[in-house]
């Protein structure tokens, strides 16, 4: 009996490491996400909380929509991200676009923008300190460029999408040489399992 109760706790054992087994596409991160209350595009606070008390996982990523190329690319893979996944998947999940543009990117603004690529992506934005305190949280860069284009300026900003589990934790980071629509949504999909 002795014995077969020592079997019985290793097949366990040896079952929960094979189920916790997944080699992660994203960068492993692994740290509490900030919970920030900003203004959605259709003038709204909200907070990181609301989505994740749903049980849903979210995309995050910091962006302006005057962006010429990385945040059209970043939206677009989000969304290609979701077509991977199954709809019930889908549900589950919800992408957040925090602009770091606040002067330019009013919400009406962001109402035709970032719905665009997705209609259930939400645009968010705040005050230059809401702004910069998210940034620092999540350690998003982003800086003013004079001069660059012609709407007056560029901003440089951190092109990483998040991935933050419905537990509050910054799950995984999706750099852009990690952001293949297909993988991310693996990832996510054993995530929302597990």
């Amino acid at each position: 009996m002795k014995k077969l109760t020592i079997l019985i706790l290793l097949f366990s054992f040896l079952l929960a490491s094979c189920k916790r087994q997944h080699e992660y596409y994203g960068h492993y991160f692994d740290q509490p996400a900030y919970d920030f209350e900003l203004t959605d595009h259709d003038g709204k606070r909200l907070k990181l909380s609301d989505f994740t008390k749903q049980g849903k996982a979210v995309l995050l990523f910091f962006g302006y929509t005057h962006c010429p190329d990385v945040c059209p690319m970043a939206l677009e893979t989000m969304a290609k991200t979701m077509k991977y996944l199954k709809p019930e998947e889908a549900q589950r999940v919800q992408v957040l676009f925090i602009s770091v543009d606040p002067e330019r990117d009013t919400s009406e603004v962001l109402k035709g923008y970032v719905p665009y690529f997705n209609p259930t992506f939400i645009g968010l934005r705040g005050s230059e300190e809401e702004i910069k305190k998210v940034a620092k949280e999540y350690k998003a860069y982003y800086r003013r460029v004079e001069g660059e284009s012609a709407g007056g300026y560029l901003i440089d900003h951190t092109a990483t999408i998040y991935l933050i589990t419905p537990d509050k934790k910054i799950k995984l980071l999706f750099t852009p040489s990690k952001q293949d629509p297909e993988k991310m949504a693996e990832d996510i999909r054993f995530l929302l399992r597990n």
